[in-house]
């Protein structure tokens, strides 16, 4: 499974699927023009309306999270006949995997045997448990594994296997020379395939929202309503998902018959014959490697309209967006009333009973992951303060800072905040489900990704008040008390900004389990009704405003107001602010990461925080301004 054999598609096959990817995006674009110019509504709308009454208290760390880098030797199941061979493994930046034949190629700079990035890819340590999912991914064929030889090199025990599977590639199988080695491994990788699939839900840029939001609404076309995964990694990785979840049914009626009682195909792959539920692999790779050059040519080619389209939508809202505002919630107010019966009978029937225990689940999720951010981050600055006693001029405390403040992104220390959010993965999946909602691994890196921000942002503000309150005059004894002070100061700000982001989360996440059934619901009944409105929609002139988006704000309020009345329930009234993001009074989400912070208030621009590569000052006794600046 090292570099890649010839296509397996033939002249009329790549032609077919050229033909498929230009209907996706024809039939994608104008959902996305749509979704780009409500967008730019709503951010302008967002600027201009009332800002929540308790915005962030954190500073915004500047330093953007980044896979980590990591490098070194594996062996890998590869070749024809296939056989376990040593290689070199690097794990870049951005999220791609390469592997070399030994170390000195990669240091030479030369080509990689082969390369992948990791969006969409699970990585399995236990032999076991990847046979059993090959066994799930072609159950139709078991009944003739056991005309097979038995002698599977997969199912020779591997120490420490690192299998990576995805379900529209080639697996990559690995080994770790040492259990250490293969923890080393997992959490570079598990790290890497999180950071590469949540770069659009990261952004803050209304074109991200827009596309994700048009994605949705694409699907919900085809009459797809529940969440799921397809939206994790770049733009044109998941229209490639979204058209690859289209073509599977059709794909695997072509590969699985040759399943039947044939292995010598899958040598090919540079697996023995007895492994034949991979047997579609080759298909599959060549299919989405296909596609994947389709979508991304088809969205470069779009880019200069994009950015035209933004531009004018930006000068043409701005002036209009208070009309345009006030209409909008006319035609909502009608909405409101005529769908009313049907939607409240909805939520009473289906969402009611099991509301309850989606919010609870979620707030304990959450409660766990970010009680864990806020031990590492108690223990971070106690260590610190005890090294400004003991050294407040040595090379010691210079290493603490710099540890500090690589705090975020170390991948082994966070490791205790992400378990926590993976405990509730299978009884929140099973609580989901049944909406239709099969987007647990994006609900998961969600919440890693907060606690992630939440410990880079408080580490941020804590060096940043550090740095401003300690001078050269004090002694040891009092610049570690005015430490203990701004340490308390932190963990106040965390429990407010962990607080909020609590609460956004389990709004967001409530609305994505339960808005798409929702609409599916109410599919045959009220979006009959929308013909009606439509002319009123488009005498405003503006394709910012749609009656399907008006109509899914409508539902959306309602469903927040019953997510915000659990809260209250749950939280406490005094704890769940009536004017936070997505509430129908508030025409879309407030957003508060661009407010005033108070380190900002006290002492002017943030510094860079520590990072890969950064470089501490020297530290000069006692501490002085400029100590815990990176």
């Amino acid at each position: 499974m090292g570099g890649r054999p010839s296509s397996p598609l033939d002249k009329q096959q790549r032609q077919h699927l050229r033909g498929q990817v230009d209907t996706l995006m024809r039939n994608f674009l104008p959902c996305y023009r749509g979704q780009l110019a409500a967008s730019i509504l709503r951010q302008i709308s967002r600027e201009l309306g009332p800002q929540e009454p308790a915005g962030s208290q954190l500073l915004r760390s500047k330093k953007l999270p980044r896979v980590r880098e990591h490098r070194g030797p594996l062996t890998q199941l590869r070749g024809h006949p296939p056989r376990w061979q040593p290689i070199f493994c690097v794990l870049r930046g951005d999220g791609r995997l390469e592997w070399f034949s030994h170390k000195e190629e990669y240091e030479n700079g030369g080509h990689p045997l082969g390369s992948t990035a990791l969006t969409g890819y699970t990585l399995l340590t236990s032999q076991r448990e990847y046979l059993r999912l090959l066994d799930a991914l072609c159950s139709d064929s078991l009944e003739d594994h056991t005309q097979e030889e038995p002698d599977s090199l997969l199912e020779v025990p591997v120490s420490f296997p690192l299998f990576l599977q995805h379900p529209f590639r080639r697996h990559l199988c690995f080994s770790a020379a040492t259990r250490e080695a293969q923890h080393a491994w997992r959490l570079a990788l598990q790290g890497g395939i999180r950071l590469r699939g949540t770069v659009l839900q990261r952004s803050q840029a209304p074109a991200a929202r827009a596309f994700l939001d048009a994605v949705r609404l694409y699907r919900q076309h085809q009459g797809h309503f529940g969440d799921d995964d397809v939206t994790l990694g770049s733009d044109a990785e998941v229209l490639t998902a979204v058209l690859m979840r289209e073509q599977l049914p059709a794909l695997r009626a072509q590969t699985l018959p040759g399943l039947r009682g044939s292995g010598g195909g899958i040598r090919a792959l540079g697996f023995p014959s007895h492994d034949c539920r991979l047997n579609s692999l080759p298909l599959l790779d060549a299919v989405h490697a296909a596609v994947l050059a389709g979508a991304s040519a088809g969205l470069c080619a779009f880019q200069p309209e994009k950015d035209e389209l933004l531009a004018s939508l930006e000068k043409t809202i701005r002036p209009d967006v208070d009309q345009l505002l006030r209409q909008r919630a006319r035609v909502a107010g009608r909405l409101r009333t005529d769908i009313r019966g049907p939607l409240e009978s909805c939520l009473h029937r289906e969402v009611d009973p099991q509301l309850p225990r989606v919010v609870q689940t979620l707030l304990r999720t959450m409660e766990a992951s970010l009680e864990a951010v806020r031990t590492l981050l108690a223990q971070g600055m106690d260590r610190l303060s005890r090294r400004l006693r003991q050294s407040p001029s040595g090379t010691q405390l210079r290493r603490e800072v710099y540890s500090f403040g690589e705090m975020p992104w170390d991948l082994a220390l966070m490791q205790t905040c992400y378990r926590e959010a993976e405990r509730s993965h299978g009884r929140l999946g099973q609580l989901a489900a049944p909406f239709g909602f099969l987007g647990m691994q994006s609900l998961v890196f969600g919440a890693q990704d907060l606690a992630q921000q939440l410990m880079a942002d408080a580490v941020a503000t804590f060096l940043q008040l550090a740095d401003q309150c300690l001078t050269m005059a004090l002694n040891c004894d009092q610049a570690a008390q005015r430490l203990e002070r701004v340490r308390g100061r932190v963990l106040k700000k965390f429990k407010s900004d962990g607080g909020l982001a609590q609460r956004r989360f389990i709004r967001g996440w409530g609305l994505c389990i339960f808005l798409p059934f929702v609409l599916s619901q109410l599919e045959p009944s009220c979006k009959k009704e929308l013909p009606e409105f439509e002319g009123d929609v488009l005498a405003m002139g503006s394709q910012a405003l749609t009656t399907e988006g008006i109509y899914e704000d409508v539902i959306r309020g309602c469903l927040l107001q019953r997510i915000d009345r659990e809260l209250k329930k749950t939280l406490g009234a005094n704890d769940v602010s009536c004017t936070l993001d997505g509430c129908l009074e508030v025409p879309w989400e407030q957003e508060g990461a661009d407010e005033e912070t108070e380190a900002e208030r006290e002492g002017g621009t943030c510094p860079r925080q520590p990072g890969s590569g950064a470089q501490i000052q020297p530290l000069c006794p006692p501490p002085s301004r400029g100590t815990f600046r990176s």
